[in-house]
């Protein structure tokens, strides 16, 4: 099955990195990231883990496997808030290089990771699986691999060398020291470096990663 190999596959490994600093959005109620002055509420992060807790569901035979499915994406609500809150800054990474995207883009990317999947079935469950994509969001999330792929080459950045990927990730930086990004800390922080949400470990802050499970 084919990897995504820009934004996601870059930032998995970020997902566990340690705290740097700690953003407050207590002047925020009712957010769970202000991105741009633009907010991501806790009601639309909630919306949005539970459209993939609803597709697992469906995908599975019975509450079981269910269960397991909900052990093994444990940081599913983290993981959620991390891709909205990335897909806002490559998006301004992408404007500010002069990067669009055309529904043709997707459509073409669509027809070819189907056709690796074995069909449009595989593919929406494989990146159900692999990247906790509901099958409804499948064309934005495509859509968002295809605006990473699109920027890498405007910047010329060779994804498959270190340099490559340490350029690309820098217009991210960029991105995100623009867009002032301000996390809820009871999700977390934004690595402005590293393009990331990083866990908070103050003890006075509730986890809320596996609420709802």
């Amino acid at each position: 099955m084919h990897r995504r190999r820009t934004v996601i596959a870059l930032s998995a490994a970020l997902l566990a990195a340690p705290a740097l600093t700690a953003c407050g959005s207590e002047s925020h109620p009712g957010a769970a990231a202000v991105v741009g002055g633009q907010r991501i509420t806790v009601a639309q992060l909630e919306n949005r883990v539970e459209e993939v807790r609803s597709a697992q569901r469906d995908a599975t035979a019975d509450e079981a496997q269910y269960a397991q499915e909900i052990a093994r994406t444990g940081s599913l609500t983290r993981d959620t808030l991390h891709t909205l809150v990335l897909d806002r800054v490559l998006d301004r990474a992408a404007k500010d290089a002069g990067v669009t995207v055309t529904e043709r883009d997707v459509q073409a990317m669509r027809a070819s990771l189907e056709q690796q999947a074995g069909g449009a079935r595989g593919l929406r469950t494989a990146w159900l699986r692999q990247y906790g994509v509901a099958p409804a969001r499948l064309d934005e999330s495509l859509r968002t691999e295809v605006r990473a792929q699109k920027l890498a080459a405007a910047l010329g950045a060779d994804m498959n060398t270190s340099t490559g990927k340490a350029v690309f990730w820098k217009s991210l930086s960029d991105a995100s020291k623009a867009l002032h990004i301000d996390v809820n800390p009871r999700y977390g922080s934004w690595d402005v470096q590293k393009s990331s949400r990083v866990d908070t470990t103050a003890p006075w802050l509730k986890d809320v990663s596996r609420a709802g499970a």
